[in-house]
């Protein structure tokens, strides 16, 4: 099934509406389609690489409107959010997180996940559905959504304008633990300076 989807994306990449269909998975890869956008946006934009900043810009906006529809999952419908939580074994992470935020605690720790999750290959629906069922601040959730996944899709984005196959090869072989690698070096420097500025103050 995973790669018949696979599959299917690769062929919406090539598609003449292809834009539209990149804010379709966009959309529904946050909150509950396996298939990350990726898969389109690389050959999309080796295919039109004047339109780079136009790829990335609809991958951003509408991965986002779909984190926030996955927000709302979590917060609305708790049947169904615990079934997905669940299904990536994250249930008892989030129980406890729940009742650590309940008692002002773990703040940090959530947010520092949930940009690796929009930036790394963490399954970013299952984060988007778990704040809603945490009830984590929503405009907070917005703002880091926001700069991860428009970081990540932006490096996808430029990286395939720049360098084309060699990227799409890279990306088949070290995608996934670079950016891993990467994210975690941006959260380890936020919260440097989130301490300094801390006992500084």
């Amino acid at each position: 099934m995973f790669k018949t989807l696979y599959k299917k994306c690769l062929d919406l990449a090539a598609h003449k509406s292809s834009n539209f269909f990149l804010g379709v998975i966009s959309f529904i890869e946050s909150s509950f389609f396996p298939i990350p956008p990726d898969v389109m946006i690389i050959p999309m934009v080796i295919a039109k690489k004047k339109s780079y900043l136009k790829i990335f810009l609809i991958a951003s906006i509408f991965s986002v409107l779909g984190g926030i529809f996955g927000y709302m999952l979590g917060a609305v419908f708790l049947d169904i959010a615990m079934n997905i939580i669940e299904f990536y074994g994250y249930e008892k992470k989030i129980i406890n997180l729940k009742n650590n935020l309940s008692q002002g605690e773990g703040f940090l720790t959530w947010l520092s996940i949930l940009f690796l999750a929009g930036f790394t290959p963490l399954p970013y629906k299952a984060f988007t559905i778990a704040s809603g069922l945490i009830g984590f601040n929503i405009l907070i959730f917005i703002i880091v959504s926001l700069i991860s996944r428009s970081l990540r899709f932006f490096l996808i984005s430029y990286l395939s304008y720049k360098f084309g196959d060699l990227f799409t090869k890279f990306m088949n072989k070290h995608g996934s633990k670079w950016f891993t690698i990467l994210g975690l070096l941006i959260v380890l420097i936020f919260i440097i300076i989130f301490l300094i500025l801390k006992f500084n103050a």
